[in-house]
């Protein structure tokens, strides 16, 4: 009797114990939530624009019989074939409560300073059930990072083609003076005046292949009125001379 009494013991202890651990082990178990996230209509491709917000929803389901909270969502960007980790992005505080069987879209937005090409982005949830903290992948796939459109009425943009265009106007025009010879300037035949003194051969002596003919011409017929004239008077002089030599004697 006494042995059966201590079996019946043991197997109500037992009972009590499996009891105890499934009790547990439901308390312990996560809720089930389920997160999908997808780009905006316009965005069908999943292209993430550098240096812009690039907008993505978040659809958060809970599915459990449990009362959550939304804690966050964050992202991270990811090599494409390896995997490895290359940045987090921003993360977005949310704090609110998601009862059970609700349904929620939240937005998110990200930036991106990456080169052109193709990345993988990773975006997950946070959320809390009876303090107890879980997270929940909601998006991981292959996006592709784009430059954005160029605008004509970019003002940087039209600035730096400036810059640029003068850089290279600049050492184009250096190299073409440094290995193209440049023509040497021809100097002009300066005419000088003649270096030896001019003497005057009389009161009206000049040097006449220094005047131009035109003034010659003038010169000339002045200077045969002159000479006539000269000759007029000396004959007078030597008339009155010859008359005051007959009178002394």
């Amino acid at each position: 009797m006494r042995f059966q009494t201590l079996l019946g013991y043991g197997a109500a202890f037992a009972a009590l114990w499996q009891v105890g651990m499934s009790v547990a082990a439901d308390g312990s178990t996560e809720p089930e939530i389920v997160a999908t996230a997808a780009f905006v209509e316009e965005n069908v491709f999943g292209h993430v624009v550098n240096g812009e917000s690039n907008k993505i929803f978040v659809i958060v389901e809970n599915k459990s019989d449990r009362n959550i909270t939304l804690e966050s969502i964050s992202g991270s960007f990811h090599h494409p074939e390896s995997g490895a980790l290359l940045k987090n992005t921003s993360s977005t505080s949310y704090k609110m409560p998601l009862i059970q069987g609700a349904k929620l879209q939240l937005p998110y937005q990200f930036y991106s300073e990456f080169k052109p090409g193709d990345l993988r982005l990773n975006i997950w949830l946070e959320h809390t059930a009876e303090g107890e903290k879980y997270r929940v992948q909601a998006y991981d796939s292959i996006i592709t990072i784009v430059e954005p459109e160029g605008s004509w009425f970019d003002i940087q943009l039209w600035i730096t083609y400036a810059i640029v265009l003068g850089l290279i106007g600049g050492g184009a025009y250096f190299t073409y003076l440094s290995f193209v010879p440049q023509p040497k300037k021809r100097k002009t035949p300066t005419v000088s005046a003649p270096v030896g003194p001019v003497t005057a051969t009389g009161a009206g002596g000049y040097q006449e292949e220094w005047i131009p003919e035109h003034h010659l011409k003038k010169t000339k017929g002045k200077k045969t009125n002159a000479a006539s004239g000269d000759e007029t008077s000396g004959a007078e002089l030597s008339g009155t001379e010859g008359r005051k030599r007959k009178g002394k004697k």
